[in-house]
């Protein structure tokens, strides 16, 4: 009895279950465990492109071009064919421009998140380079800079093309550099960002945006789909692995961040005892996904991100993860429930077998030691702890995961545990004292051990049956049902199966059924007002429990907002 053989059983079922359920909603789960931790998760860390945005972005305007316009696209369909890159931005700039081998080149920088730029050197034309305007040209005018952070305000990625006379060399970019045009670039943000977003506010998700981009662009994006306190940006360009740590949890947008970057921010975020959860699509996120608590991946995205993250959007839709953390909720939720009905017997077992040391030593046993024999327990085992757990493991629950899963359960299986435990201690004492007030010989050994064996086992049944009752509060229709279905089978397990059993020979289960069934109206009223007293014996034991835990956790959390 002290074994909770089911839980183990109970728990592969229910996040099978899950993993079956969100196959269905496309999302392909790799680590079975994850769906727990995206369930506790607290802070969400997103990327901007391709996930509050959906990738698509089109050049909107060409600023500052002073030139012949054939002449642009000459340059920049010949770049975009050497560095070859195939990002979003890249593809926007290709509709517009196309590809074409029109300028011959003769060293190739491709783009990277480090330098947040790629170079190009023509044979004859000297070097291109494009990217973030502050990583192409460091010392912008404050006309230029000014300029770029209006677009920026307007939610609008900002991109310099410049050039300079010299080639690169040795893979050293030269230093020489000169504007020649800006490219203005419009994001498209998911219409279904708005209600994602909005869900995870409502459900005290604090969203955090991490991206590479301009911050100032990045936080219009974030506050345009709702991210609470998305004023609150910074650029991490430049600072120490320090800096980057101390500013993690003080910021919301995160601006001109390297991967390495990313990383620090999650461990941060991660140090500061938030539960993290990272989405992200590039190689360049491969670090921050690899630290998270639980890591997202976009199946568009580049198949290194695919295979580190525990979870894959396989319609690379953003607004999957408002149904993978309910199922992730159900499943602890339910699991919490279902797990005291079993730890509720082990404590009874527990309790029961020092007691019936410590009464064995005292010489106060007639021969048999414990309490129950194996299958005295079947009646509890599968009316009301397997059966109910199974129905309750897989009932919807999308309710915010409060406390720890451990200190969750103890407060529901003790209450049940000692009630039981006082519900067998009854029965023996009642025994004790009606074989000390003058039973014959015949009755010690024919009807009283029948009798006593009886009512210990519908004394634990039903007192468990109570404790369910508890454990299903609040009541909805489901568990309405599945209280009164497991009174229902329980009742004709112990009237019609096990008498059946005992008849044809299959031996005495639970003990003679005909004991049970002619138990006089002494017996029956000692029951009943065991299991009645004990009802009210596990609410105030859970109410103590919760108010005891209640004023513990605004302990803690007024400690929290006075640090």
């Amino acid at each position: 009895g002290m074994i909770p053989s089911g839980m183990f059983l109970l728990t592969s079922i229910a996040l099978a279950s899950a993993v079956i359920k969100l196959s269905r909603k496309q999302t392909m789960v790799r680590d079975l465990y994850c769906i727990e931790m995206l369930a506790r998760v607290d802070t969400l860390c997103l990327d901007k492109t391709g996930t509050i945005t959906d990738g698509t972005m089109q050049l909107k305007e060409v600023v500052g071009y002073k030139g012949d316009e054939e002449e642009l696209k000459k340059v920049m369909a010949s770049f975009l064919a050497a560095t070859e890159d195939n990002n979003q931005t890249a593809i926007a700039l290709a509709n517009y421009f196309g590809r074409n081998q029109s300028l011959s080149p003769l060293a190739v920088m491709p783009f990277s998140s480090q330098k947040k730029l790629s170079a190009v050197t023509f044979d004859g034309e000297g070097t291109y380079f494009l990217g973030a305007p502050e990583f192409v040209i460091a010392d912008l005018s404050v006309k230029a800079k000014k300029k770029i952070e209006d677009y920026a305000r307007g939610g609008y990625r900002v991109l310099l093309l410049a050039r300079s006379p010299y080639d690169i060399k040795d893979d050293k970019l030269p230093s020489t550099r000169k504007e020649i045009c800006y490219f203005v670039i419009e994001d498209h943000i998911r219409p279904e960002a708005y209600d994602t977003i909005k869900w995870f506010k409502d459900n005290r998700v604090t969203v955090k945006v991490i991206s590479g981009d301009n911050p100032i662009t990045v936080s219009e994006i974030a506050a345009k789909v709702g991210v609470e306190n998305a004023d609150k940006f910074v650029s991490l360009e430049g600072m120490s692995n320090q800096q980057v740590r101390e500013v993690a949890n003080r910021y919301t947008v995160f601006g001109r961040v390297t991967p390495e970057q990313k990383r620090i921010l999650v461990t941060a975020m991660k140090a500061d005892k938030h539960t993290v959860a990272m989405t992200g699509d590039g190689v360049n996120d491969i670090l921050a996904l690899r630290e998270a608590d639980c890591s997202v991946a976009m199946a568009s995205g580049s198949e290194a991100a695919r295979n580190v993250s525990h979870l894959v959007l396989m319609n690379s839709d953003f607004s999957s993860m408002p149904e993978v953390v309910k199922e992730g909720r159900r499943v602890i939720n339910n699991i919490q429930n279902s797990s005291s009905l079993y730890l509720m017997k082990t404590f009874m077992s527990v309790v029961l077998s020092i007691l019936s040391v410590i009464l064995a030593l005292a010489g106060k046993t007639d021969g048999k030691i414990y309490f129950f024999d194996t299958s005295s327990l079947l009646a509890l085992e599968f009316c009301i702890i397997g059966l109910p757990s199974v129905f309750l493991a897989l009932q919807p629950n999308d309710a915010l995961v409060e406390g720890k899963f451990l200190s969750n359960i103890l407060k529901k299986c003790l209450a049940g545990g000692v009630a039981m435990v006082l519900a067998v201690l009854a029965v023996y004492l009642y025994r004790t004292f009606g074989l000390a007030a003058g039973a014959s010989a015949e009755d010690f050994d024919s009807i009283y051990p029948r009798v006593y064996e009886t009512m210990l086992v519908v004394v634990v049944v039903y007192t468990g049956f109570m404790s369910l009752v508890v454990i299903c509060k609040p009541f909805d229709t489901f568990r309405v049902w599945v209280c009164v279905g497991t009174f229902v089978f329980a009742t004709v397990f112990l009237t019609a199966v096990v008498g059946l059993m005992a008849k044809i020979g299959l031996g005495e289960v639970i003990g003679n059924i005909k004991v049970f069934l002619t138990l006089d109206f002494q017996f029956l009223t000692f029951i009943a007002t065991v299991i009645l007293v004990n009802y009210f014996v596990i609410m105030l034991i859970t109410k103590a429990l919760n108010n005891l835990m209640s004023k513990k956790k605004g302990e803690q959390t007024n400690g929290n907002q006075t640090t």
